[in-house]
């Protein structure tokens, strides 16, 4: 895919959730070949050592930092390893979750308790260590994102995925209502709902019959790449500071 240079993200610090792999790992690449640097936030250490060294050799700036978004220790270490490495962060990318779709009648109290901790919690405890460093950015007068990665499925039912849903739902409702709150302070804050994407959330459900449902939905929708969706991400954290891309929706063309 050709992609598009933005200019104006050069000097910024991201942090990226999920990072080390899907949307979360071309987010990171996307932003460090636009200048910013990028703190690679993950549980799996060696990928992110490994992302690390690729954007580095093409000659951008990251830093992997281990860290397990369901233990809030390890988010405020993450975010002070980040401070001391590259100052203030200024863009923040939630981007990590997981999807395990099963009918609710099977009581997967495991699964359902595994997203609420990572697709709800875990964006909030990432929220609730950097935003002092996005209300700070913003009141010296500079640009100030929190970019949260929601699914198409927070207002768009399918059977089977209905706990997944609600955690994505709770997530979209979190960004509206968190624009009340930041936006006065001129941090901005969005909302992507993608649809159908190539990711590794596929590779983690347990349920033959639904992973080849997905399968063939890929088959007959042709998926998002991640690429598409991290290039969404840097147009929309690439708007002057006054203008805020507060929800997209983002499908294949084939997907009602």
């Amino acid at each position: 895919m050709t992609q598009t240079t933005y200019s104006t993200l050069t000097g910024r610090t991201a942090l990226i959730t999920g990072a080390a792999s899907g949307m979360g790992e071309a987010t990171a690449r996307l932003l460090a070949a636009n200048g910013a640097r990028v703190a690679l936030l993950a549980r799996r250490a060696d990928r992110l050592t490994e992302l690390a060294a690729k954007i580095e050799a093409d000659g951008g700036q990251a830093l992997a930092v281990p860290t397990d978004i369901t233990d809030q220790a390890s988010v405020d270490a993450a975010a002070e390893r980040v401070r001391a490495a590259y100052g203030r962060v200024d863009l923040v990318v939630n981007s990590a979750g997981v999807m395990l779709p099963n009918p609710v009648t099977d009581g997967r109290a495991d699964e359902w308790q595994r997203m609420l901790d990572t697709n709800v919690a875990g964006a909030l405890r990432v929220i609730r260590a950097v935003t002092p460093d996005l209300i700070a950015t913003a009141a010296d007068g500079g640009t100030a994102d929190l970019v949260n990665i929601s699914s198409i499925g927070a207002h768009v039912p399918f059977p089977n995925y209905a706990v997944y849903g609600a955690t994505k739902a709770a997530l979209t409702y979190l960004s509206q209502s968190l624009r009340t709150e930041l936006g006065p302070r001129d941090v901005r804050v969005t909302n992507i709902e993608p649809g159908l994407t190539d990711t590794e959330l596929g590779s983690h459900v347990d349920n033959a019959e639904l992973s080849g449902q997905l399968d063939g939905m890929f088959e007959a929708l042709i998926g998002l790449s991640s690429d598409d969706v991290a290039d969404l991400i840097a147009y929309t954290t690439s708007r002057p500071r006054h203008v805020n891309l507060r929800q997209a929706i983002v499908l294949p063309t084939r997907q009602a």
